[in-house]
């Protein structure tokens, strides 16, 4: 068994031209999604960490359809037998009918909460992609590589990957942009992050008293 981190993204920016094909797959695929033992090979979704949180997540839900989305899969507890019994399990939950204005939209859920929004222009998607306070990590699936650079520079996330997702090797700094953090670990900038610096100053000629009594002064 191994245990990951994963900067799963909340909102999903898809051209208007294709929403209705991409839903479809989307919740189709979602649905296979097997939840279970973490530590069990067959296992994508395992128990939220914790009760609260667990209730947190779901209350995002909530607030999504009291605000007028609609929830196409998911959103709610799994109940499991046996040895998971009790345990916080939650169906991925698929939201589209979303706003920018959202509070499942505009903060970080940290749960399996994917919130769909439709977008016409290059220009509009980057706006709105950067309309948050956060920006840990996202983005962008194109067949125009020019386009993916173009997009992930504009983009205010601590990392932006083109054409994949969730990929964090050693040697790549990690960490975000705005409030989502402060520092990078891993790569050579966790050497700075993990150091406190100290600055001494030694004088190597004649020491002026003069200029010390001013000090004190």
């Amino acid at each position: 068994p191994r245990v990951r981190f994963d900067s799963n993204g909340t909102r999903v920016f898809v051209h208007r031209s294709i929403t209705a094909e991409f839903l479809k797959q989307l919740v189709t695929a979602t649905e296979k999604l097997k939840i279970g033992d973490p530590f069990a090979e067959d296992t994508t979704v395992g128990a939220t960490i914790h009760e609260d949180h667990a209730r947190k997540v779901l209350s995002y839900v909530d607030s999504a359809r009291q605000e007028g989305a609609s929830v196409l899969c998911g959103g709610e507890r799994v109940l499991l037998k046996g040895k998971l019994a009790g345990g916080w399990y939650l169906s991925p939950a698929v939201l589209t009918d979303c706003r920018d204005d959202m509070k499942v939209v505009q903060e970080e859920v940290f749960g399996s909460v994917a919130s769909v929004l439709e977008f016409d222009t290059e220009e509009e998607a980057v706006k709105r992609a950067n309309d948050t306070k956060f920006g840990l990590a996202g983005a962008v699936f194109t067949k125009d590589i020019q386009r993916g650079h173009r997009v992930a520079n504009a983009i205010e996330a601590g990392t932006v990957w083109i054409n994949t997702y969730n990929l964090y090797p050693t040697e790549v700094p990690f960490g975000g942009y705005k409030q989502s953090g402060i520092g990078r670990e891993n790569g050579l900038t966790a050497v700075d992050y993990f150091t406190q610096t100290r600055t001494i100053y030694v004088e190597m000629g004649d020491v002026d008293c003069g200029l010390l009594y001013q000090g004190l002064e």
